[in-house]
C-alpha cells in the first residue's frame, strides 16, 4: 500500500483535452452539495443513523459486525468515449477475494488513517488496484454515503478523466481480475436490467442487474455498485431513472 500522506490529486492540467460538453459537466459537479437534512434535523438524522446501523448489526449477527462502521470511497471515474458518449471505469473483481470475488465494482477501498479526505482514499485505492495515476483525475464532487452490508460507509467521488489515452490500465491481479468501461447512461435506462425483490432489516427494496456485453466478455453490474451508478447519473444527467428503484432508506449525519 502507498503512503496516503501526500497532497490531494492535482487537478487535471489541461481542459483543452475534453469537449466544451465534458466542461460544463465538471462546472455542474463543482457546486453540487450532496443532500443531507437542515441543521436543525441534525439530532434526528444522527438518532435514525444510530438506528439503522443497531438494526444492520442485529440482522448480520456476526461479532465482526459489532464493529464501528468504517469508512471507505470509491471513484466513479468518467471520461468521453469515442462516439462522444460519457462513460465510466469499472473492474472485475480478483476471484481469489475474500469478499465479493468476481463481482463487477468501482475502484475504491477503506480509508487509511492518513487520508485527508474521500478523494484522497478513491484515487489511492484506484492506483492501487488499476494503476490510474491520482493527476489525470480531476475530482468534481462527492455524492451521499451509502452503506454496505459489511458496515462500510461508502462516499463515490465522481472524477474526471480528460485524457483517456494517458491511461493505460495495470490490474493489480491480487485484487483484480479486469478493468473495463460502460456507457454511464444505461444506469438510467430500463434496457438490459432487471430486479429482484428482497427483504432487508424489515423492509422490501430491488436489487437491480444490469447486463453488459464488451467484446468476448459479459459482465453484470448490481447491488451497491448499481445503486451509486444509479444515483450519480441521476445527478449527472438531472432525470430519475426509466424504472422503479425502491432502495433502502438509510439517514447519515455528517461526518
Amino acid at each position: 500500500m502507498k503512503s496516503a500522506a501526500s497532497a490531494a490529486p492535482p487537478r487535471a492540467k489541461s481542459f483543452t483535452l475534453g469537449s466544451s460538453r465534458l466542461f460544463a459537466l465538471a462546472q455542474q459537479l463543482r457546486v453540487y452539495k450532496p443532500q443531507f437534512s437542515p441543521p436543525l434535523e441534525a439530532a434526528k438524522e444522527m438518532r435514525a443513523y444510530h438506528e439503522n446501523t443497531t438494526k444492520l448489526i442485529s440482522h448480520v449477527g456476526s461479532q465482526e459486525s459489532m464493529a464501528p462502521v468504517k469508512k471507505a470511497a470509491v471513484l466513479v471515474c468518467l471520461f468521453e468515449g469515442d462516439d462522444g458518449d460519457l462513460r465510466v471505469i469499472l473492474t472485475k473483481r480478483s476471484s481469489g477475494l475474500s469478499t465479493h470475488s468476481g463481482e463487477v465494482s468501482l475502484p475504491g477501498g477503506k480509508a487509511e488513517e492518513l487520508d485527508k479526505d474521500d478523494g484522497i482514499t478513491a484515487t489511492r485505492e484506484a492506483e492501487e488496484e488499476i494503476g490510474l495515476d491520482p493527476s489525470l483525475v480531476d475530482v468534481v464532487a462527492f455524492l451521499e454515503p451509502f452503506l454496505s452490508q459489511h458496515l462500510l460507509r461508502v462516499i463515490p467521488v465522481v472524477g474526471i478523466l480528460w485524457d483517456k489515452k494517458a491511461f493505460n490500465p495495470t490490474p493489480n491481479p491480487a485484487e483484480v481480475e479486469a478493468v473495463f468501461d460502460a456507457p454511464f447512461e444505461m444506469f438510467l435506462k430500463d434496457e438490459n436490467r432487471r430486479s429482484e425483490e428482497i427483504e432487508w432489516m424489515g423492509e422490501k427494496h430491488l436489487i437491480h442487474f444490469f447486463d453488459y456485453n464488451t467484446g468476448d466478455e459479459d459482465y453484470v453490474i448490481w447491488g451497491l455498485t448499481a445503486r451509486i451508478l444509479i444515483r450519480a447519473a441521476t445527478v449527472i444527467y438531472q432525470r430519475p431513472p426509466a424504472f422503479i428503484e425502491r432502495k433502502p432508506i438509510f439517514k447519515y449525519p455528517r461526518m
